[in-house]
C-alpha cells in the first residue's frame, strides 16, 4: 500500500475510532471509577446546556433575518445596483432525477415558472438517468409542458456505469453540467456570467430566490469564490407527513439556519448555487462520492487555496418530508437518510489528505478547518449517547459505594435540570416551527394544528434512536472500510 493510501486509510479510521474510544472509555470508567465517570457526564451536560443556549440564540437570530428578508423584492434591489447589471446574468438550474415521478417534478418546474425573475434568463436542465425505464416518457411530457417557458430547456440522459463513476447524484449532475456547458458555448454565453443551481428533484424555490441569489452574487467582491446556500425547509408535504418525520425534518431545517450564522463552519448542503465558471474550473461534482453537495464546496476551497466561502441566502427552498407507509417504515427511511447525511464524514479523509499535500494554504487555516470537520462529526456521533444513555449507567452499575456518595444523589438532579432546560428550549423551537409552516390545506383537518404541537413530546424518543446512531453507524462503516452505496430517498405525497 502506498504512503498516500495509508494516510487516507488512517484518516478514514480516525473519526470512528475517536467516537468509539470515548464511548468505551466512559463505559469502562463507569464500572471502574463511577465517581469520575459521573463528574465527566455532569460536566458534559452543563457544557451542552451552554451550547444549547448559544445555538438557540443563533436560531432566533437566523429566524428573524429570514422573516425580514424572504419577502423582500430582491429584483428591485438588483436594479438599484450602480455597477454590475443583473441583466447580464443567466441562471442555470439542474434537476438530477432518478425515480421521481411527474407528481414530484411538475411542482418543481412550476415554482420556477412562477418565480419573480425573467424566464428568459433561466436555463433549465432536467437530468434523467437512462437506466430508469420511464425516464424517456417523463422527459417528453415535461418538455411539452415547460420547454417553451424558459430561455432554454435541455433534457439529458446519464448513461449507466461510465468508467470511474458510481451510481450517484453527483455523477448525473456532472454529466448534465457538461452538456449544459456545450449549450452555453453554442449560444456564446460567457461561463463567468452564469450561476448554476443544483436542486434536488423535489426542490420548489421561493418566488424571490433568483433575485436574492443575483443580488448577493453581484455585491460579492469575489463572486466566483463563493457558494450560495438558501435555507432548506421540508414544507412540500409537511401537512400530510406523519408526526415523527415532521419533527425530524423541522429540526434539520433549524440546524441549517443555525449553521448559516456560523460562517467559519458553514458548508453547502443539498440544494445550493455557485458560479458555473468555478464549477467547470474544479471539474464539476465528484462522480464517486455520496456527499457530493458538500464535497463540491471542499473542491472549491482547495482550488482557491482556502479563499472560498459559503454565503447564506435568507430565502427558502422547499423539499419533501421523507416518510414511509407506517411508523416503522418511516423510522427506517429517516434513519437511512440521516445515515447518508452522516456519510459526509467521508469529507474528512478527502480534505485532510489534500491539505497535507498543499503547501500554499496557511497552516493555521488547515488545522482549524480540519479540526472543525472532525469535531462536528464526532460530536454528532456522541452527544445523544452521552446525554441519553450514559447518565443512567453510574446509577445502575456504580455499586453500593457510589450510591452513598453525594454525586450519586446529585446526578439525577442534574439530569432533571437538563430535561427541564430541554423542555424550555423546545418551546422556542415549537413557536419558530409554526412561523415557517405553509398555510394548512383545506383537506387537512384543523386538529392537525394541535397535533403539530403535541408531537414535540416525541423529541426525547427520537433523540435516542436518530440522534447519534446514524452518525456512529456511518463512521463505523468508514472505519471498517464497509463503504456505503448511494440510496435515493423515496418521495411520497400521500397521507399516512
Amino acid at each position: 500500500m502506498s504512503a498516500g493510501k495509508r494516510t487516507k486509510r488512517f484518516l478514514e479510521i480516525l473519526p470512528g475510532s475517536i467516537s468509539w474510544g470515548i464511548i468505551i472509555f466512559l463505559v469502562v470508567m463507569t464500572v471502574w471509577r463511577p465517581v469520575i465517570a459521573a463528574v465527566i457526564i455532569i460536566i458534559f451536560d452543563f457544557y451542552w446546556i451552554i451550547r444549547t443556549v448559544y445555538l438557540t440564540t443563533l436560531l432566533v437570530l437566523a429566524h428573524r433575518r429570514l422573516s425580514r428578508e424572504r419577502s423582500k423584492d430582491w429584483l428591485a434591489a438588483c436594479r438599484s445596483l450602480p455597477k454590475r447589471k443583473w441583466e447580464d446574468l443567466y441562471h442555470l438550474v439542474i434537476f438530477p432525477v432518478y425515480k421521481e415521478g411527474l407528481d414530484i417534478l411538475r411542482p418543481s418546474l412550476e415554482a420556477l415558472k412562477t418565480c419573480h425573475y425573467p424566464k428568459s434568463r433561466i436555463i433549465v436542465v432536467m437530468a434523467f438517468e437512462r437506466r430508469h425505464a420511464p425516464a424517456g416518457e417523463y422527459a417528453k411530457i415535461l418538455e411539452a409542458e415547460f420547454g417553451g417557458t424558459f430561455g432554454a430547456y435541455l433534457t439529458t440522459f446519464h448513461p449507466d456505469q461510465l468508467p470511474g463513476e458510481k451510481r450517484l447524484k453527483g455523477a448525473n449532475a456532472t454529466w448534465a453540467a457538461r452538456k449544459a456547458k456545450d449549450l452555453l458555448e453554442q449560444k456564446k454565453i460567457p461561463l463567468a456570467e452564469v450561476i448554476v443551481s443544483c436542486f434536488d428533484a423535489d426542490t420548489c424555490i421561493d418566488r424571490e430566490y433568483f433575485g436574492c441569489l443575483a443580488y448577493h452574487f453581484l455585491t460579492n467582491p469575489k463572486p466566483h469564490q463563493a457558494s450560495y446556500q438558501p435555507v432548506p425547509v421540508y414544507n412540500n408535504n409537511i401537512w400530510q407527513a406523519p408526526s415523527l418525520a415532521r419533527i425530524i425534518e423541522i429540526s434539520a431545517s433549524f440546524c441549517q439556519m443555525i449553521e448559516s450564522l456560523r460562517l467559519e463552519k458553514f458548508v453547502t448542503f443539498s440544494s445550493h448555487s455557485m458560479s458555473f465558471k468555478t464549477l467547470v474550473d474544479i471539474d464539476y461534482w465528484p462522480v464517486d462520492m455520496i456527499s457530493d453537495d458538500s464535497v463540491v464546496y471542499w473542491k472549491a476551497f482547495l482550488y482557491y487555496k482556502g479563499d472560498y466561502r459559503v454565503i447564506p441566502l435568507y430565502t427558502t427552498v422547499s423539499m419533501d418530508v421523507a416518510y414511509g407507509k407506517n411508523l416503522f417504515k418511516t423510522l427506517e427511511v429517516q434513519y437511512k437518510q440521516k445515515r447518508r447525511w452522516a456519510w459526509g464524514v467521508e469529507n474528512f479523509p478527502f480534505v485532510v489528505s489534500r491539505l497535507l499535500r498543499d503547501h500554499e494554504i496557511p497552516l493555521v487555516l488547515k488545522i482549524r478547518r480540519s479540526f472543525h470537520l472532525l469535531e462536528s462529526h464526532v460530536t454528532w456521533a456522541l452527544w445523544a449517547i452521552i446525554m441519553g444513555v450514559m447518565p443512567s449507567l453510574p446509577l445502575l452499575v456504580g455499586g453500593v459505594f457510589f450510591a452513598q456518595t453525594p454525586i450519586s444523589q446529585n446526578l439525577p438532579r442534574v439530569i432533571g435540570v437538563l430535561l427541564n432546560f430541554t423542555l424550555g428550549t423546545s418551546i422556542v423551537w415549537i413557536l419558530l416551527s409554526r412561523a415557517i409552516l405553509p398555510p394548512r390545506p383545506k383537506e387537512v383537518h384543523w386538529i392537525t394544528n394541535i397535533v403539530m404541537v403535541v408531537e414535540w413530546l416525541f423529541v426525547p424518543f427520537l433523540i435516542l434512536i436518530l440522534g447519534s446512531t446514524p452518525a456512529l453507524d456511518a463512521q463505523t462503516r468508514l472505519m471498517l472500510a464497509k463503504y456505503m452505496e448511494f440510496s435515493a430517498t423515496e418521495k411520497r405525497r400521500t397521507v399516512v
